[in-house]
């Protein structure tokens, strides 16, 4: 492709994503939701942020699609330390912390 073709897809793209979300927030955005609505939308995290996660601890692009321990056991202590500290600065350093001391403790860190 030519850089021409990347930079309009590019833009265009961009432009795609603001007009969705402007159709939602700017059109909607000073209406009363109805509460309904709003107790889903509390949801929206916490749906979005597994299926953004999952692939990268089932199919890692790091060691070319194939799940390994490093990753396993830090998804396992982010989790874990999220569900018992309710604290998700905490969950995530618990988490990189443990990915670093695994690839390290297994040789598996280049």
């Amino acid at each position: 492709m030519s850089d021409a073709t990347i930079w309009t897809i590019i833009v265009a793209v961009g432009i795609g994503t603001f007009l969705l979300r402007f159709s939602f927030l700017g059109v909607l955005g000073a209406a009363r939701l109805p509460d309904w609505v709003l107790r889903h939308l509390r949801y929206t995290a916490v749906a979005v942020l597994p299926g953004l996660v999952a692939p990268l601890v089932l199919w890692p692009a790091a060691t070319g699609g194939t799940p390994d321990l490093p990753r396993f056991a830090a998804a396992v202590v982010t989790v874990g330390v999220g569900y018992l500290t309710r604290n998700v600065i905490g969950a995530m350093g618990a988490g990189a912390i443990t990915l670093y001391a695994v690839l390290w403790l297994t040789g598996l860190s280049g």
